[in-house]
């Protein structure tokens, strides 16, 4: 009898350690997820990801590349939890072929900006014909949806066929970026998140792309529907980004969060 309570015991010992070294597995696994984030969000997303870390404790990885590139990273299966596109495209391609766990949302409206770091260059859309000009940077527009407004920016003013030699390609906006301050390009387009981000603000010259000559860029987050134990985490960071702080933070990087559904609570 004795024998028998004794290994009693001891099963029951077993499973309540089992059952504790899940719990913590689990929870330590709960406070550190990986998002997958498009370039023109590269600074405001470290703005975003400090203040979710502070409010929850929960620690964000950050993967930046074009939308483009993350999307098939993630077909690929990549450890992402989280993806912040530049369009609704990629996410939506994601969902309809069962990456996510439900269908993107916007979180934002992206705007696009004319940008040169030389200061005797006044940004416009007819400087693009000037012989002082040549290199244009723009985003790689078969992954990039900034890339893919600027090109359609290009045609819209009739300027493509006429510029389209002076046109450097950069994989994402970050590249492009950096063709522009390195002024590899005396200029180029890029996201107005960017030129109003502490690290660039006040930084060269630069002028808004009226936004009649391109789509909205409406920018979409999704879940995806991998690592299920950190799923908590996710779909706070995911409610994050709809709420009073993370809407001030995006609007403070210039972009529009005008006709979007109402503040969700966080936490």
């Amino acid at each position: 009898m004795k024998r028998i309570k004794n290994k009693y015991i001891k099963t029951t010992f077993i499973i309540l350690v089992g059952l504790l070294l899940t719990t913590s597995c689990t929870q330590k696994q709960d406070k550190r997820i990986t998002i997958a984030v498009a370039a023109n969000m590269q600074f405001a997303i470290k703005e975003l990801s400090k203040k979710f870390t502070d409010r929850t404790g929960i620690k964000c990885d950050l993967i930046i590349s074009s939308s483009g590139k993350l999307t098939a990273q993630i077909k690929e299966g990549a450890p992402f939890n989280i993806f912040i596109s530049a369009d609704m495209k990629y996410p939506t391609e994601l969902f309809t072929t069962g990456f996510t766990t439900r269908d993107p949302k916007i979180y934002a409206y992206g705007k696009l900006v004319l940008w040169s770091m030389i200061d005797s260059l006044h940004p416009s859309i007819n400087t693009l014909n000037s012989s002082n000009v040549y290199h244009i940077a723009i985003a790689n527009p078969k992954t990039a949806p900034y890339g893919s407004a600027a090109l359609t920016v290009l045609k819209k003013q009739d300027l493509y066929k006429s510029i389209k030699d002076k046109l450097v390609y950069g994989e994402s906006i970050s590249q492009t970026n950096q063709f522009i301050v390195s002024k590899s390009a005396q200029i180029g387009f890029t996201a107005k998140s960017v030129v109003l981000s502490p690290k660039m603000k006040n930084k060269g010259n630069w002028i808004d792309i009226d936004e009649d000559n391109y789509a909205a860029i409406a920018q979409g987050i999704v879940i995806l529907n991998k690592h299920t134990t950190i799923q908590n985490g996710a779909e706070k960071f995911y409610n994050f980004m709809f709420s009073t702080e993370a809407k001030k933070i995006l609007t403070d990087f210039g972009y529009s969060i005008n006709n979007l559904e109402g503040t969700l609570n966080p936490l």
